[in-house]
Formats: C-alpha cells, structure tokens, sequence
C-alpha cells in the first residue's frame, strides 16, 4: 500500500467503498500493475459484477450437483413397449387339448377347447424344440385313443354276435 491509501479520510475511503466493486480476489492480485491486467482476458459484458447476484444458470454452472442414479447414455436403440401375454396350453393323455390366454394378470381366456392338430401346427411354426415333446405326447394319445377304439370295436362285434343269436 502507499503512503496516500494510509492517509486518507474516513469519509474519502468510504465514498470510494460504495462506489468500487467489492473484490473477492485476494489484496496480492488487486496490486498488480496496469500492464499485467492486459494479459488477462476482458470481461465480457454479460458477466454479472461482483455486487450482483449471478443468473439462475450461471449459478448452476459453478456448483453442479450430481444427479442421483447412473448417467444416462445416448443410445441409437429404439425404445419398444412390450407387452406380457401368457397362452398356457394343457392336454390329457386322452388328447383333449385347452388354452388359456392371460394379458399380464387379467385372464383374456380361460378353458378354450383346442384340437390336437391345431396344438401340433401351432408347435411347429414356434419352435423344433417345442413341437418335439409335443408331437410325443399327441402321438402317445393318438396310440391310446386307438387301442380304446380297437377295444371298442371287439365289444361292437360281440354284442352284434350276441344280437344275432337272440335273433335266431
């Protein structure tokens, strides 16, 4: 400091107080010489002075808070809404064959009746590993079925003879 900043007034120093803008800046950086400000940057006019309060998003660039959560990243994917539909379908060794369809956790149907060839040909535009154990089990049913007629057919035949007799 110089022997005149130690010698002023009271009155002088506060005049010069309210007019000067207050700096934060630390007093060895307020000393320095005319030619040494030069080499610093201009300030611009949108900066705001240091008795001012900063913009809202001036504010927001000098204290970033972190965001809570991962960071979000800039995909090229597009975002697909999928939807949850459940078919469940049951058979009996018998060969009857039944759907039910469920869309998240509202049934959309329940009990439906469906053949067993539909069940075969639904199985094989699915999947190979579907319509396999699948064909199985409707060809174990086709045998069962088949046996019973078989059966059903010697008891036809039996009680035809058995009429006939009566008959004679």
């Amino acid at each position: 400091m110089t022997v005149d900043a130690l010698t002023r007034t009271d009155a002088a120093s506060e005049e010069a107080a309210t007019e000067a803008p207050v700096d934060s800046t630390p007093q060895a950086e307020a000393t320095e010489t005319p030619a040494e400000s030069k080499t610093e940057t201009p300030e611009t006019t949108d900066a705001p002075k240091s008795d001012e309060a900063p913009a809202s998003d001036e504010q927001v660039a000098e204290s970033p808070k972190p965001k809570r959560g991962r960071p979000k990243v800039a995909t090229t994917a597009k975002k697909t809404r999928t939807v949850e539909l459940t078919l469940t379908v049951t058979g009996t060794a018998d060969g009857e064959w039944q759907a039910e369809l469920k869309n998240g956790a509202k049934w959309v149907a329940k009990g439906l009746e469906i053949p067993a060839a539909a069940v075969s040909r639904a199985a094989k535009e699915l999947h190979a590993d579907l319509s396999g154990p699948i064909d199985e089990v409707i060809n174990a049913a086709r045998e069962l079925q088949a046996a019973k007629v078989a059966q059903l057919e010697a008891e036809l035949e039996k009680a035809k003879l058995a009429l006939a007799e009566l008959d004679a």
